[in-house]
């Protein structure tokens, strides 16, 4: 596989591996450097991503595990979270700023979702992976991938219910 070929396939769903990187590992910085990681061991094995049933489920898994990793090793108490604000011409600026504080609460509680419920939130609700994909990058069965992305978005749902009653019901 030459160079060209290679960015045929691996370009379409880039971007896809860096938000997941970036959901997965919070700073632009460290899913920059996973997304950079992937790309060098995908090209490593360039002449096995033709045997790959589906090359773009592949690198999520590859993307997840590293990312895992990352979180587990003793640098992940170095991530620091950092947002981008969201341009938009025509909205008032109190709109705007309820738009990103409301942008902003989500991305928190998605943050304190244990690792698998963030993963299958970020992949099913954010990058629109179908759940036969989400049940292979996750390596999980279909009732599961199911049950956990119902608890991440009910746990999501009442802790944004909660915070928008001040604590009460």
């Amino acid at each position: 596989m030459n160079e060209s070929d290679f960015l045929k396939v691996v370009l379409p769903f880039k971007d896809k591996v860096f938000r997941l990187a970036k959901r997965l590992l919070v700073s632009i910085d460290e899913a920059e450097d996973a997304t950079q990681e992937l790309l060098l061991k995908l090209w490593k094995n360039k002449d096995k991503l033709a045997t790959y049933r589906n090359t773009e489920a592949y690198a999520m898994t590859m993307t997840k595990n590293y990312c895992f990793d990352r979180l587990k090793s003793k640098q992940a108490n170095n991530l620091n979270l950092i947002h981008n604000n969201y341009k938009e011409n025509e909205t008032s600026l109190e709109k705007k700023i309820e738009y990103v504080d409301s942008v902003h609460k989500v991305h928190q509680l998605i943050k304190n979702l244990p690792d698998k419920q963030r993963l299958i939130i970020q992949l099913r609700d954010v990058e629109e992976y179908d759940f036969e994909e989400i049940c292979n990058i996750a390596q999980m069965n279909p009732t599961a991938v199911r049950v956990s992305l119902s608890r991440a978005r009910k746990t999501i749902r009442e802790q944004l219910k909660k915070q928008h009653n001040h604590g009460l019901n």
